[in-house]
C-alpha cells in the first residue's frame, strides 16, 4: 500500500497524509485520526528515514531539565519529573521521539541541538534559580532556535507556566472554608522563580477579600528546601504572630515545615494546618499527608509539545504564554482546625 491508497481511504490529499503521519501540528486532530486510522487499515507504514530526508526533519524533541549549579541530580524538585514525563508522553502521541539532558553548571550547557541534527527543537525546564543556564538558554532562543520554556524568570519569552495566582487563591480559599483564620504564607518575593511571587499575590488577593490579616515570611534562598521550610516556621514562632495555618509556595519547603512543627509538638491540622503547592507525589505520604494544589501535567507536557511544534513553522508565536490550570488535592494537614470545648 502507498500514501495514495491512504489519502484516498481518508479522503484528503497525500501531502496532507505525510503532514498527519509526520505530527505537523498544521493538521487538525480530526483529519489526523481519520488519517492514522486510514493508514491501520490498510497496514501502511511510513518510510522514517525517507520521511527526514524529504522534510529535514529528525522527528526528535529535546528536553533540557535545569538543576542547581552543583546539585545532585536526584535531588531535583520531583515537580520537573512529573512534568519531564508529561512533555515525553507527549512527544510520544504526536510521534516524536524525546531526548533529554539534565544540565546545572556552565561547563555543562550545550543546547545546540538544532545545528547538530539531533533534534528539530528544544523544551527547556527546571529551576529558575540557576541564572547563567537560563541566560544561556534565553541567548539561544533569541539567535533563532526553537525554543520554549517551563516558568520562565524572563517574562518576555515563549513560556507556559501554572496558573499561580488562581491555585494560590484555591489555596487560601480552602483553608478559610475550614475553619482557619490566622494564615501565613511562606514564600519568596525576591526570588529568580516568578511563580513564588505570582502564589503569595493570589494569597493576598484572597486574604483581602475576607478582611483578614496577611503574614509574609521569607525563605532563605541558601538552604536546601526541607530547610528552608524549618527556618521560616521558627521565624514565624519568633515573630510571634499566632497564625493558625501555613500557606507554602513550594511542597519541598512544606515538607520542612510539616517536620519543624511536629518537633515543636505542634498539631497538624489540629492547631495549624498547612498547604503546599506543586502536587509532588512524595506529599501524599508525609505526616500527615499534605494537602497541594497540583498543577495538570497532562496539559502542561502537551501544550508545551505544541507550542514547540508551532513554532517550528511559525515564528510570530515567540513571546506566547500560556497557563495550566490546577486542582487542589485536599488532604489530613488542611482538615481544620481542633474545635475546643
Amino acid at each position: 500500500m502507498t500514501s495514495f491508497d491512504v489519502a484516498a481511504l481518508a479522503g484528503v490529499s497525500q501531502s496532507t497524509v505525510s503532514r498527519a503521519l509526520a505530527g505537523d501540528p498544521v493538521v487538525s486532530e480530526p483529519t489526523r485520526t481519520r488519517v492514522v486510522a486510514a493508514a491501520r487499515e490498510l497496514n501502511y507504514h511510513v518510510d522514517e528515514n525517507a520521511a527526514r530526508l524529504r522534510t529535514g526533519r529528525t522527528g526528535t524533541i529535546a528536553v533540557v531539565v535545569i538543576s542547581r549549579d552543583s546539585e545532585d541530580h536526584k535531588d531535583v524538585n520531583p515537580f520537573y519529573f512529573s512534568l519531564l514525563g508529561a512533555i515525553c508522553a507527549a512527544a510520544s502521541n504526536l510521534d516524536h521521539e524525546t531526548l533529554v539532558s539534565f544540565q546545572h553548571s556552565p561547563d555543562s550547557l550545550s543546547g545546540r541541538y538544532e545545528e547538530q541534527r539531533k533534534a528539530d527543537g528544544l523544551i527547556v525546564i527546571g529551576t529558575t534559580a540557576n541564572k547563567p543556564a537560563w541566560d544561556y538558554y534565553r541567548q539561544l532562543g533569541e539567535s533563532g532556535a526553537n525554543v520554549v520554556y517551563w516558568g520562565s524568570p524572563f517574562d518576555d519569552l515563549d513560556w507556559i507556566r501554572s496558573d499561580n495566582r488562581q491555585g494560590a487563591r484555591l489555596a487560601t480559599e480552602h483553608l478559610i472554608a475550614s475553619g482557619y483564620r490566622r494564615i501565613a504564607c511562606i514564600t519568596s518575593e525576591g526570588s529568580p522563580q516568578r511563580q513564588f511571587k505570582e502564589r503569595s499575590d493570589g494569597y493576598c488577593q484572597r486574604m483581602a477579600e475576607d478582611g483578614l490579616e496577611t503574614c509574609l515570611i521569607e525563605i532563605d534562598e541558601s538552604l536546601a528546601r526541607e530547610e528552608q521550610g524549618r527556618k521560616a516556621v521558627a521565624e514565624l514562632i519568633e515573630r510571634g504572630w499566632n497564625f493558625d495555618a501555613i500557606f507554602v509556595v513550594c511542597d519541598q519547603v512544606a515538607l520542612g515545615v510539616l517536620l519543624e512543627l511536629h518537633e515543636r509538638g505542634i498539631a497538624v491540622p489540629g492547631q495549624v494546618g498547612v498547604v503546599g503547592f506543586d502536587g509532588i507525589r512524595s506529599g501524599a505520604y508525609a505526616i500527615p499527608p499534605l494537602t497541594s494544589l497540583e498543577p495538570d501535567f497532562q496539559s502542561g507536557g502537551q501544550m508545551l509539545v505544541e507550542k514547540l511544534l508551532r513554532r517550528m513553522t511559525d515564528k510570530s508565536n515567540d513571546g506566547e504564554q500560556s497557563r495550566v490550570p490546577v486542582r487542589l488535592v485536599a488532604r489530613a494537614s488542611s482538615r481544620g482546625p481542633e474545635i475546643k470545648a
